[in-house]
């Protein structure tokens, strides 16, 4: 039986919504696809800059073993966590690699301003793979042989944000905006140069460091060509978990969380 024009189009347009929903879930950008944490309360949920895995999956080991208490992580750019937090997305503590991020959540009275800490810094650095022989300064990105370069998407990841304006002080912005690489977190950066796929990428020296021998450091972008790297944490307004979230920002910044931090490359804050 042939289907009513009409019916067909408003079934057509039902299921473009559908499948524009789903992939709005699949992302983490519908505010309805969140659904409601289970009171679990022996579990932790903390949104973490992914530069931050590594040494935050050793802190929550000590954590637990003090504790007893289960710590999920959500890693991923400082940007789209935020975003996740903003459509209620569960976290009970956010870590960022970036103040502004922190200070729109701020803004918007999600987090517990009384939280709040600095916990560590960071440098950029330049970096190529382990085979690679073709630059030797951040001046050599011009160069005709050297096609691509990964970096962070400035919109959403604050190694982006801080590279873009290093190369903005450099004035090679303009030169080399073609050969720019964007990747979702500064890890895939960081995988992208160790798979060899790019020429060169920019990332922190904590994840140059994860890179190890796959990877060749060729010079730290200066101070004052970016805005200072703090990483910002905060316990997350709506959390059900606050105290136990604030027994773990007091880790992080105790004498042992920092000497995690240094261990994997961060600028302690002490």
């Amino acid at each position: 039986m042939a289907m009513n024009p009409r019916r067909s189009s408003n079934f057509c347009r039902q299921a473009i919504v559908l499948v524009a929903i789903a992939g709005l879930c699949t992302l983490g950008l519908f505010a309805g696809c969140y659904s409601t944490r289970p009171d679990n309360s022996d579990e932790l949920i903390i949104s973490a800059a992914a530069s931050l895995k590594d040494a935050f999956n050793e802190i929550a080991q000590i954590s637990k073993q003090r504790t007893g208490m289960k710590i999920r992580f959500n890693f991923g750019a400082s940007g789209a966590l935020q975003k996740q937090i903003e459509l209620g997305a569960p976290a009970d503590l956010f870590a960022s690699a970036g103040a502004k991020q922190m200070d729109e959540l701020a803004a918007k009275n999600l987090i517990l301003p009384s939280s709040r800490r600095d916990f560590a810094r960071n440098v950029l650095v330049l970096i190529e793979p382990a085979n690679g022989a073709a630059i030797s300064s951040f001046a050599d990105l011009g160069k005709a042989e050297i096609r691509k370069i990964a970096v962070g998407n400035p919109k959403t990841v604050p190694a982006g944000q801080y590279t873009e304006q290093t190369l903005n002080q450099m004035k090679l912005l303009p030169t080399i905006q073609s050969k720019l690489i964007y990747a979702e977190d500064v890890r895939q950066v960081l995988d992208y140069v160790t798979r060899g796929e790019v020429d060169a990428g920019i990332v922190y020296s904590s994840d140059a460091l994860v890179g190890g021998n796959n990877t060749k450091t060729i010079a730290r972008a200066p101070d004052d060509s970016h805005d200072p790297i703090l990483y910002p944490i905060a316990v997350v307004k709506d959390s059900q978990r606050a105290d136990a979230a604030q027994k773990f920002i007091d880790l992080v910044i105790s004498p042992e969380g920092q000497a995690v931090l240094v261990k994997y490359g961060f600028v302690s804050i002490k």
